[in-house]
């Protein structure tokens, strides 16, 4: 496994040319792209991961996924530099070291929000406000569902998690009641 400062020493390489360009925007989506690829095809993903295939063979599929995802000319020299430097197993983590490097470049948060029952749109909106007037940020926000929070919203923003759930709520009151004077 790559250690996290390799991985943002990459990122940050990246990163800074795009911000050279006004193009990072575009290599963040692009790598993106790549690993998303990469996810849904377990053979593109042990072509590039595993250490039986050679460097040629590597190089061949950095050139199929350039041309089929149409990747900028930089984001593929950044992907053809990895494989030189047998560093493209490393690649999710890079991504993930970009994204986060990126976020904080244009003063972006992401939170993840669950709910009981799927949100509507304006109710998406509204917790986006929300969360934005509290960290004072651009949000990129990810709704999900979990049917065993009974009802409420759990929000993580960063590191910190707001838990306004019924199914924590009920917790919170079954372990009053155990602790209460009879």
């Amino acid at each position: 496994m790559i250690d996290a400062s390799v991985a943002r020493r990459y990122a940050r390489a990246l990163l800074s040319l795009g911000l050279e360009e006004g193009r990072h925007e575009r290599f963040g989506e692009e790598l993106n792209a790549v690993m998303r690829t990469l996810d849904e095809s377990p053979e593109a993903a042990l072509l590039m991961r595993s250490p039986g295939y050679t460097a040629e063979q590597r190089q061949g599929a950095v050139a199929t996924l350039a041309s089929s995802l149409k990747l900028s000319p930089l984001v593929v020299s950044f992907l053809r530099l990895l494989v030189d430097r047998q560093r493209i197993s490393d690649l999710p983590q890079i991504a993930r070291s970009y994204r986060a490097l990126l976020d904080l470049e244009v003063g972006r948060v992401r939170a993840t929000v669950t709910s009981a029952a799927a949100l509507s749109d304006e109710e998406t909106a509204r917790l986006r406000e929300s969360i934005a007037k509290m960290t004072g940020r651009t949000i990129v926000l990810d709704a999900k569902t979990d049917p065993a929070l009974i009802g409420g919203v759990v929000t993580q923003v960063g590191a910190t998690r707001f838990d306004g759930s019924l199914r924590t709520q009920l917790e919170r009151m079954r372990d009053a009641l155990k602790g209460a004077p009879v």
